[in-house]
C-alpha cells in the first residue's frame, strides 16, 4: 500500500519509523505549515490545498493523520473525509495485537505495545509505545493512550480522552469523553467526562465544558 502522512512532527517520526517498518511505501508528508522541500527524507506535498491534486495523482493512496493532540487531530480528519479520504492503519511489527482484537482505520500502534483478546480499538487512535491494552477493553475513536499507560481488562475509555504517560487502569473502569488522566495517575473508579484527574488514586482537580 501507499500512504501519505499528515504532520510533520515528532509524531510523525515515529509514524514514519512504523510504516518504514512494514515495508510500507511513503508518497511523502502533508503539512499545513513545513516550509521545507523534504522531512525525514520524504518529499513534503505542500498543504489541505493540494488533497485534491493528490487525490488525482494517487487515488489509492491510504492517509494517516499523525498529529499527537485529539481535538485537532478529530478536527482534520473531519475535514479530510469530506474529501473522501481513505484512512489506513499503522501498526509496529513489535506490538503484539490479537487475532480478536478489533483496530479502527487510522490508527496508529506503537513498538511494543500490547492489545489483547476481544479489545476493541476505534478510529484514529493512538497507541502509544509499550503501552497494554488488555481483554475486552474499548477504546473509542480519537483515543490517545500514552506510553507506557496498562489496562486491565474491560476498561472503557470515551472518544477523545487522553490517557497520561504511565497511568494504571484497574479491571472495568471507564473513564469519560475528553477527560485527561494525569501521568503516573491510578485509576481505581470511573471518571466523569470532560474531567482532568491526577494521582494515586486518581482524584478529579479540574472539570470543563465539554470541547464540542
Amino acid at each position: 500500500m501507499s500512504y501519505i502522512v499528515f504532520g510533520a512532527g515528532g509524531h510523525a517520526k515515529v509514524i514514519v519509523d512504523i510504516l518504514r517498518s512494514c515495508g510500507e511505501e511513503i508518497i511523502g508528508i502533508l503539512d499545513d505549515h513545513c516550509k521545507e522541500e523534504a522531512w525525514s527524507g520524504l518529499p513534503i506535498l505542500g498543504g489541505r490545498n493540494q488533497i485534491a491534486q493528490l487525490l488525482s495523482l494517487y487515488p489509492e493512496a491510504l492517509f494517516v493523520v499523525a498529529i499527537g493532540d485529539n481535538t485537532t487531530r478529530r478536527k482534520i480528519v473531519s475535514q479530510l473525509k469530506a474529501a473522501s479520504i481513505q484512512f489506513g492503519t499503522a501498526v509496529h511489527p513489535s506490538a503484539v495485537v490479537a487475532p480478536s482484537a478489533f483496530i479502527g482505520e487510522g490508527t496508529v500502534v506503537m513498538p511494543n505495545a500490547v492489545i489483547n483478546a476481544d479489545a476493541y480499538v476505534g478510529e484514529h487512535v493512538i497507541v502509544n509505545t509499550a503501552a497494554t491494552i488488555d481483554h475486552d477493553c474499548r477504546i473509542e475513536d480519537f483515543v490517545h493512550i500514552s506510553p507506557g499507560v496498562h489496562m486491565a481488562g474491560g476498561v472503557q475509555i470515551g472518544c477523545c480522552a487522553h490517557i497520561g504517560i504511565g497511568a494504571s487502569l484497574i479491571p472495568g473502569v471507564r473513564v469519560g469523553c475528553d477527560t485527561i488522566v494525569g501521568a503516573a495517575s491510578c485509576v481505581i473508579r470511573d471518571l466523569p467526562e470532560n474531567v482532568i484527574a491526577v494521582g494515586c488514586p486518581a482524584k478529579v482537580i479540574k472539570t470543563y465544558k465539554d470541547k464540542g
